[in-house]
């Protein structure tokens, strides 16, 4: 049965772009805090290739690795938004491969966490072999299989629309949201399913990598502060993967709203970028960027473009 997601009310879809100009101010919010945040990863991102040392170390990769994924998803829907906030339409062959871009790199950010909670209890818990264990290499291997499994996570409808949509869906403009991909109610179901899988596995994970460090804290031969620190921080993982995964949750209550009406539709999504991409977009520079003081040194230092006189340069760029 296919699911009726159609925009065949583009007329409403017009009218509602002739109120743009008195909801203006929340394009701008959105765009401040876009900017104020690409810049700190950008700056970090800066940071971390500047050091020899961070580049070495895989804890240091993994966080790099996340401000990328942080970095494009920023852009990526950020761009998404503002299709339908000023009601841009694409045409279908353009729309599908930048919703399947967009759905693949919010698969990266919960799987990156996990190796990031990985690595920590390797560190604590298993500390003689984490040398041994948690190598560049390994962890570059790791970043590749990240990107294979977030694809294949969410390459069916891609795959489903390549094989069975005439040439005229590719040309016809729509509204660029995932939800123009769901041709079958079966795959609203198996995407849910998906959701529910992937997020149920991870935060099982998560949480008892945290109960490992919390135990491994109370050991005698375990160094109480690196601990405490790795335990706050899987929490830390813990809120963020909650948050980046409502994401995945948000377009099946966002579609429903949006056969209804589409302002109000325009305006929970509105309410999802913020909350759900933006907000936890700003828990990685501080889990780890303002927490971690070598890192927090020399990104203080290239925030403010080298001014400060607190931080060697030769230090910073050793």
């Amino acid at each position: 049965m296919e699911l009726n997601i159609s925009q065949n009310n583009n007329s409403e879809v017009f009218v509602y772009g002739k109120n743009i100009q008195s909801n203006f101010y929340r394009v701008v919010l959105a765009q401040v805090l876009v900017c104020i945040f690409l810049y700190v990863n950008f700056v970090m991102l800066f940071s971390f290739f500047r050091k020899e040392a961070f580049r070495q170390d895989t804890r240091y990769i993994l966080f790099a690795h996340m401000l990328f994924i942080d970095t494009l998803v920023l852009i990526v829907t950020d761009l998404g938004m503002l299709l339908i906030y000023f009601c841009i339409l694409v045409p279908g062959g353009y729309c599908i491969f930048f919703c399947t871009f967009m759905e693949t790199l919010t698969n990266y950010t919960p799987l990156t966490l996990t190796a990031m909670c990985l690595e920590r209890y390797i560190a604590i818990c298993i500390p003689l072999r984490h040398a041994e264990i948690s190598t560049v290499q390994r962890t570059l291997f790791g970043i590749l299989f990240i990107w294979i499994l977030g694809f294949f996570l969410n390459s069916t409808d891609l795959f489903i629309i390549l094989a069975t949509q005439p040439e005229s869906f590719y040309l016809e403009s729509y509204i660029c949201s995932y939800e123009m991909m769901l041709l079958y109610i079966w795959q609203s179901d198996l995407r849910s399913y998906i959701c529910l899988v992937m997020f149920l596995a991870i935060f099982l994970f998560i949480v008892l990598t945290y109960i490992k460090i919390v135990y491994a804290a109370r050991a005698a031969s375990v160094e109480k502060t690196s601990a405490s620190k790795a335990r706050n921080t899987v929490f830390l993982h813990a809120i963020q993967l909650i948050l980046s995964l409502i994401v995945l949750i948000c377009p099946f209550v966002e579609t429903p709203i949006m056969q209804i009406n589409f302002q109000i539709f325009s305006d929970v999504r509105y309410f999802n970028f913020l909350s759900f991409t933006l907000f936890p977009r700003c828990l990685s520079p501080l889990i780890y960027g303002l927490r971690d003081e070598q890192f927090c040194s020399v990104f203080r230092y290239y925030i403010i473009c080298g001014l400060t006189k607190s931080v060697s340069p030769k230090l910073v760029e050793m």
